[in-house]
C-alpha cells in the first residue's frame, strides 16, 4: 500500500507543481551522508513548509532515530502542533481552506525529490522575484505563476527579474527573463542562503527514501558476496563434474 500511496503521490505532485521548465538547471551538491545538514534541513522545513506541506510518508520519529535527535529536542525542533513523536508528518491546513487561500491544496512532499530532482528544487527555491501582477507579490522563473508565496523571503531578501528583448520566430519581440537581481537583502548573504536551500533539498531528498544510504552500503556487500560466492560455486563445479565422461 505505501508503495500504491507513493505513486499516487508522485502523480499529484507533478499535476499540482506544473509543468516542465527548460529553465537550465543548477546542480544542488548535496551530502546525503551529512548529518549536520540534515539535521538543519529538518529544522528549516519544520519552520516554513510543514505549515502548509505535510510528507505524509514519514513519521518525525524516523526522522529523529534516523539523525540521531532525542526525543526531547525533536519535540523541541519540529513538533509545533498537538501532534506525537510518533505520528506521521500531517497538516492542519484543511483542503478548502488551501484551495481558497492558494487556488489549490498544496502537495505532499515525501516524494518531490524523487518527482522533481534535486537540482530543480534547488533552483526553484532561490528563483522567486518581486511580481506585483500575482496574489502574494512575487513569481518564480522557474515555475512561472506558481500559487506558493516566497515564505523563505526573510532569509533570502527580495529579488527582481531583469529582461531582455527576444526575437520569436513568429517575428515578434517578446520579453524574456535573462536573470535576477536582489535588491532587497534578506537576514543572511546569499551563500548563506545557498546553503539554506541546500539544506532543505537534502531533507527532502533523504525523506524521499529514508533508507537510501543503508541499502547502498549494504548493496555492496551482498554484490561482493554473490561475486565470492560465484567463484566459490565455479570450483564447486568444476571439482563435482571432473570425473564425469563426455
Amino acid at each position: 500500500m505505501k508503495n500504491i500511496a507513493a505513486l499516487l503521490l508522485v502523480l499529484f505532485s507533478n499535476i499540482v507543481m506544473g509543468a516542465t521548465t527548460s529553465h537550465a538547471l543548477e546542480a544542488a551538491n548535496i551530502d546525503p551522508d551529512d548529518t549536520e545538514s540534515l539535521k538543519r534541513g529538518a529544522k528549516y522545513f519544520a519552520d516554513y513548509c510543514l505549515n502548509c506541506h505535510s510528507v505524509a510518508l514519514m513519521r518525525y520519529s524516523r526522522v529523529g532515530s534516523d539523525l540521531g535527535i532525542d526525543d526531547v529536542t525533536l519535540e523541541d525542533m519540529m513538533i509545533f502542533t498537538g501532534a506525537k513523536v510518533g505520528d506521521l508528518m500531517q497538516i492542519s491546513l484543511e483542503a478548502e481552506d488551501a484551495k481558497q487561500w492558494f487556488g489549490t491544496k498544496p502537495p505532499d512532499l515525501s516524494v518531490i525529490a524523487r518527482s522533481r530532482g534535486v537540482d530543480w528544487l534547488y533552483v526553484f527555491l532561490r528563483s522567486f522575484y518581486k511580481d506585483e501582477s500575482r496574489p502574494w507579490g512575487v513569481n518564480n522563473e522557474v515555475f512561472k505563476d506558481v500559487a506558493m508565496p516566497h515564505v523563505l523571503w526573510e532569509l533570502q531578501g527580495l529579488q527582481v527579474a531583469t529582461y531582455n528583448d527576444v526575437l520569436g520566430d513568429d517575428g515578434v519581440s517578446r520579453k524574456l527573463i535573462s536573470g535576477l537581481k536582489l535588491v532587497e537583502p534578506g537576514k543572511v548573504t546569499p551563500d548563506e542562503y545557498n546553503q539554506v536551500v541546500r539544506d532543505i533539498v537534502n531533507f527532502l531528498h533523504y525523506v524521499g527514501e529514508p533508507a537510501k544510504s543503508t541499502r547502498l552500503q549494504l548493496g555492496k556487500w551482498v554484490i561482493l558476496y554473490l561475486a565470492l560466492f560465484f567463484v566459490l560455486m565455479y570450483f564447486v563445479k568444476k571439482e563435482y563434474w571432473k570425473d564425469v565422461k563426455k
